[in-house]
């Protein structure tokens, strides 16, 4: 009977621990969504056990449809991990090696004989990443592109560096992974995808034409969600973020393909350590590393028009948490280190909300004008309705809330404001500090 009571109290202290976490979980998750720094849907799982599996905010917000964990989100550059597997599944099957040359597979590609496969997943190529053109990130994402089309806009470029040398992120390098696959595999990257990974993982709801997708879970993405309104964002065209940033899928089918990896079901223990080992900036192939708690945690981020995500796991535990969501916000970062936090039992500090004093009109319009704070950030400042709005150029506008004198925040980013007053107490420059750095532009005339 002793030894019955000692199991029934460790299993209720298991249970009062669960329902703890899951509390403090659930307390970060609706600050952030009530705060507009998240909108979508979480899972976490400890040891094997899934803790939190919730929707929080909308999948469509002009219906007020809500979220749920069936919500369908565009993953962005966590598309990445899928095609590193692929590229060492391929290598399993003695298809091609990472040691192999880019030129190949491309012969006339410039320098390609000085270029890996290992180059290009590990971000160590120097390739120029195309996602860097403006211009085109803005104007032409939104149309379906052919390989030649694609290539074209980086494979002429100069490298950035000597391969090998540095890192640098570039989505191009996983764009010619792709292509490679397709050539190697002898069928298309999706279909590559689908053969290795999609369907021995079980993952039904994940694809790649999100612009096309008809599925009842699909979920609008945003640039801007606030109490006021809100911005929908293009859809980006699948062919051109493609082996670099095209899947989409739910928290659910990521948990299978994290079940998965964990379980070896998709490439062998010796491709995934290949995959998990750094090889510069904490980078492996597809992953990044760091440590939390004293253990390895393994794990990506992805962005793409109206969508991000995070996904990060802790091998060791069986441990992972996965965000998806259908605002670009940079907070998931955060908000996984929180997550992870409460799971481990570290200290964390929740973001607070800093509430805006009042200003008149005309209190606002000494603040206006044009600043240049660099040759590639100029940023106009102007009062509409009654508020402080600065709009950098070829950028969305977005409202300056007023913390005290001088001193404004704004709500959709972590950024603040400082103007700078001259001996006669005239507004001549202003201070941007946002990412822990800060740039002073002068006011124009």
């Amino acid at each position: 009977m002793k030894k019955l009571n000692l199991v029934l109290i460790a299993v209720l202290a298991i249970q009062v621990s669960f329902g703890q976490d899951l509390s403090k979980m659930e307390e970060i998750m609706n600050l952030y969504t009530s705060q507009y720094k998240f909108n979508g849907t979480v899972l976490v799982a400890h040891k094997g056990k899934i803790l939190l599996d919730r929707g929080y905010g909308y999948r469509i917000v002009k219906d007020s449809v809500k979220h749920d964990p069936g919500s369908v989100f565009q993953i962005g550059s966590v598309t990445k991990q899928f095609t590193a597997v692929v590229i060492l599944k391929l290598q399993e099957e003695n298809k091609l090696n990472v040691t192999d040359k880019l030129s190949k597979y491309f012969p006339d590609y410039p320098k390609g004989d000085s270029i890996t496969i290992h180059q290009l997943l590990s971000h160590t190529s120097g390739i120029f990443n195309y996602t860097n053109d403006a211009e085109f990130m803005n104007k032409e994402v939104t149309n379906p592109a052919t390989r030649e089309k694609m290539m074209a806009r980086f494979k002429d470029k100069p490298l950035d560096f000597s391969p090998g040398t540095k890192w640098s992120y570039s989505n191009s390098g996983y764009m010619l992974l792709g292509y490679i696959i397709e050539d190697v595999a002898k069928m298309s990257w999706e279909q590559a995808v689908r053969k290795y990974i999609f369907n021995k993982a079980g993952m039904q709801q994940s694809g790649f034409d999100f612009a096309h997708l008809q599925h009842p879970g699909k979920s609008t993405g945003y640039f801007r969600i606030k109490a006021d309104g809100n911005t929908p964002s293009p859809v980006v065209d699948s062919s051109v973020s493609y082996a670099a940033g095209s899947i989409f899928s739910t928290t659910g089918d990521l948990y299978k393909w994290f079940l998965a990896l964990q379980a070896d079901k998709l490439i062998n223990s010796n491709s995934k350590e290949q995959a998990f080992t750094p090889v510069k900036n904490k980078y492996g192939y597809g992953w990044g590393m760091d440590t939390l708690a004293g253990k390895r945690t393994v794990g990506h981020s992805g962005g793409i028009h109206g969508f991000v995500s995070n996904m990060v796991f802790i091998p060791e535990d069986s441990s992972v948490v996965i965000l998806l969501s259908n605002l670009s916000t940079p907070h998931l970062s955060a908000m996984t280190k929180h997550l992870f936090s409460v799971l481990y039992n570290l200290p964390y500090e929740l973001p607070k909300e800093i509430s805006a004093i009042p200003m008149t009109e005309e209190e606002l319009k000494q603040y206006t004008g044009i600043f240049d704070l660099n040759a590639d950030l100029v940023v106009k400042i102007y009062v509409e309705n009654g508020k402080l709005i600065g709009a950098p150029e070829g950028q969305e506008p977005l409202q300056l809330h007023p913390e005290k004198k001088d001193h404004f925040f704004l709500k959709e980013i972590e950024a603040k404001i400082r103007f700078n007053r001259n001996e006669r107490g005239e507004v001549e420059s202003m201070t941007l500090f946002q990412n822990g750095s800060e740039i002073t532009g002068k006011k124009r005339g």
